[in-house]
């Protein structure tokens, strides 16, 4: 354990750092402070320490952190301490958490808010006035029974200004903040009502006052550093390249739509094109690399943090990310390699290659391949293979209990399933995948539309929560570009479309035409985000579990599913695991073409890749990596820039292909199954 500070000689500071075990995240720093005058402010650098806090818990063991002490007269000191690492993974967390860090600070800068475009602290213009001992999960009517002062007059911090009335309960209700009162209910109406499907969906029905500040109040993390609002460079990055391959494309997401499904049912295979699987195969293998664990925790986390009102975004995001998915894809096709015994090389390693060394910047094209090969290699390992297996052994133990300390044998487990599978290589993934992702995803879909049926009374209300929230929501959900940006994010992180992974499976799939596999990639942002996404949404938002708080996002979907099904959690556990079985598969092909891209095409190298994804699985599933864990799956992210940077230069080029394309289709030239010459 160590520690440093800038003595102030007023004040004795003594630190009990804590490791009570390997777990990693579990450090505890507790300081006794003498001397100056008390009482003291402790201002941490964690943010989720209290300013009025002398214990700082769930800390990162192997990095420092500060704390500056402050007496009641202004004295300060600061001091740093660092709580050593023991184990293996607390070293692993502790190293890989700085790099996080770093990486965080360039995937998520903001340079609107750094060249001064707008001002990103979160401020308050009111302060809402919650119903005391409330709670999403009540079964109690509360009540205004009697205001103690009057609207519109003058209030200040701690007065009391009513009396709430519930069961046979009664509440005094104090002001939180100086300010003007404004009534939301009147004397003697009811505040709440748990029956009421307006109050159960509406965004925050349980309030019953707003105080309005006599100046906007900057909202503060309980550490007292302020809170900001940003838009991270990545979802802008993501974003604006899908609104201008959307405009480029002149709108293929929706007037290619129909053509999609037709390509998508088979109508167009032809069984003598190039390739090793067919369209829908392709399509399956890439939404089962996509539709997973952010389906079904990230978009509650979303909706929790964001409101209703994040459904409405991220449906907008979905329908712009499928042009990227048509762009990348109809290259990943064009630019594939076949070799002589059949397999094939495709993806953005290609494209972005050879399709940039066409335009003479041969070496543009090589460093953003190989950049783009190192972030797929990371990724496979980290975000689409431990991510995976870590978290859905999360969720399964939490469900039964039997599968709780035995993380290794899951691990062991999964990876003989996941050995099964992608030892026969792109194949047998294809029939995998094109059998898993259809039965996965029409029960989660039957699911949903049951929890939604059961609840349709709420359509009216759903649907006026997800709109109003999206334009005009609260400061304490971001106001309308808080909730904008966390729409986007999570629509962007979960269908990748810009990322360039789904090009990969893509470039496998038999056909003579390269757009014919760019029409049906558009559709895996629609499959995965426009409908999966948001049915999850809407479940959260039915349900009125969109106000509940202090439950993690997998267990929030969990209970509105059970909250009508209660059965279902054990389906959908079952469903977590398929859809994580399905991502890690997928990802195996993603990383394995990356690598061979790095270290060679031979058949041994591939052997090698596989060995070392398989080991990556049991790792994932028997030990915590927290840094790790999120670093790798960050490098799915940072594909994007490589990739995107491609899609810019190469965009005309596909927009002719496109042009050609639509000339067969109308001239009758293409395949088309029971067709007679």
């Amino acid at each position: 354990m160590s520690a440093q500070s800038d003595d102030n000689s007023d004040f004795e500071v003594e630190a009990d750092l804590t490791n009570p075990s390997s777990l990693i995240n579990n450090g505890t720093i507790e300081l006794t402070v003498k001397g100056g005058t008390p009482p003291y402010t402790y201002k941490w650098t964690d943010q989720s320490t209290s300013l009025k806090s002398n214990k700082a818990t769930d800390l990162v063991e192997g990095i420092p952190y500060e704390v500056v002490i402050t007496d009641s007269k202004g004295n300060s000191v600061t001091k740093s301490y660092r709580i050593d690492a023991e184990s293996i993974t607390e070293h692993f967390n502790g190293f890989f958490q700085p790099v996080v860090d770093n990486m965080s600070a360039v995937l998520f800068w903001d340079p609107f808010a750094a060249i001064g475009i707008y001002d990103p602290i979160i401020y308050a213009d009111v302060k809402l006035i919650a119903t005391p001992s409330w709670t999403a999960q009540t079964d109690e009517v509360y009540t205004l029974q009697k205001w103690l002062k009057p609207e519109g007059s003058k209030v200040q911090k701690g007065d009391k200004i009513a009396i709430v009335k519930h069961g046979s309960e009664e509440e005094t209700v104090t002001a939180l903040a100086n300010g003007e009162l404004k009534y939301l209910v009147k004397e003697g109406n009811q505040i709440f009502d748990p029956n009421s499907t307006e109050d159960l969906i509406e965004q925050g029905a349980h309030y019953l006052a707003e105080i309005k500040y006599d100046d906007p109040v900057a909202l503060k993390h309980p550490n007292g550093d302020l809170q900001k609002n940003s838009i991270p460079f990545i979802v802008i990055w993501l974003v604006l390249g899908a609104t201008f391959f959307t405009v480029r494309m002149k709108f293929i997401n929706i007037r290619g739509f129909k053509h999609s499904l037709a390509l998508a049912k088979g109508k167009y295979d032809d069984p003598n094109a190039p390739g090793n699987i067919t369209h829908f195969q392709a399509l399956a293998t890439a939404v089962s690399a996509t539709v997973g664990l952010g389906n079904i925790a990230g978009v509650a986390v979303a909706v929790s943090l964001g409101g209703a009102g994040a459904t409405f975004w991220m449906i907008i995001a979905g329908l712009l990310g499928m042009s990227s998915k048509f762009v990348e894809c109809t290259l990943g096709v064009k630019y594939r390699n076949i070799t002589e015994d059949g397999r094939i090389f495709g993806g953005p390693m290609n494209y972005l290659r050879y399709g940039l060394e066409k335009r003479n910047l041969k070496g543009l094209g090589k460093f953003l391949a190989g950049f783009f090969a190192i972030l797929g290699v990371g990724a496979s390992f980290g975000g689409g293979n431990m991510f995976q297996a870590n978290q859905s052994f999360e969720i399964l133990s939490g469900q039964f209990p039997m599968l709780e300390g035995n993380g290794f044998w899951f691990g062991v487990v999964v990876a003989v399933l996941v050995g099964v599978v992608i030892i026969g290589g792109i194949n047998s993934i294809a029939k995998v995948t094109g059998k898993v992702v259809p039965v996965m995803a029409a029960v989660y879909v039957i699911g949903a539309l049951i929890v939604i049926g059961v609840n349709i009374e709420n359509i009216g209300p759903a649907f006026n929560a997800i709109i109003d929230g999206a334009f005009s929501p609260s400061a304490l959900k971001g106001g309308v570009l808080g909730v904008l940006v966390v729409g986007f994010q999570r629509a962007a992180f979960s269908n990748e479309a810009g990322v360039g992974s789904a090009a990969i499976a893509h470039s496998a799939a038999k056909t003579n035409h390269p757009p014919s596999e760019g029409f049906v990639a558009l559709l895996e942002p629609f499959i995965d985000t426009v409908v999966v996404c948001t049915l999850t949404a809407l479940v959260l938002v039915f349900t009125g579990m969109h106000e509940v708080q202090g439950i993690g996002g997998a267990q929030l979907t969990s209970d509105a599913f059970a909250s009508v099904i209660s059965w279902f959690p054990y389906v959908l556990s079952a469903a977590v695991f398929l859809f994580a079985f399905s991502t890690m598969i997928s990802w195996s092909y993603y990383g394995m073409r990356a690598w061979t891209y790095l270290f060679g095409r031979s058949k041994k190298s591939e052997m090698i890749y596989k060995f070392l994804f398989l080991i990556f699985v049991v790792v994932g599933a028997s030990i915590s990596l927290g840094a790790v864990l999120v670093f790798s799956d960050m490098m799915i992210l940072a594909m994007s820039f490589p990739n995107i940077i491609g899609l810019y230069i190469m965009s005309g080029e596909v927009r002719e292909d496109l042009r050609e394309y639509f000339k067969k289709v109308k001239s009758g030239d293409l395949f088309v199954k029971g067709k007679t010459a």
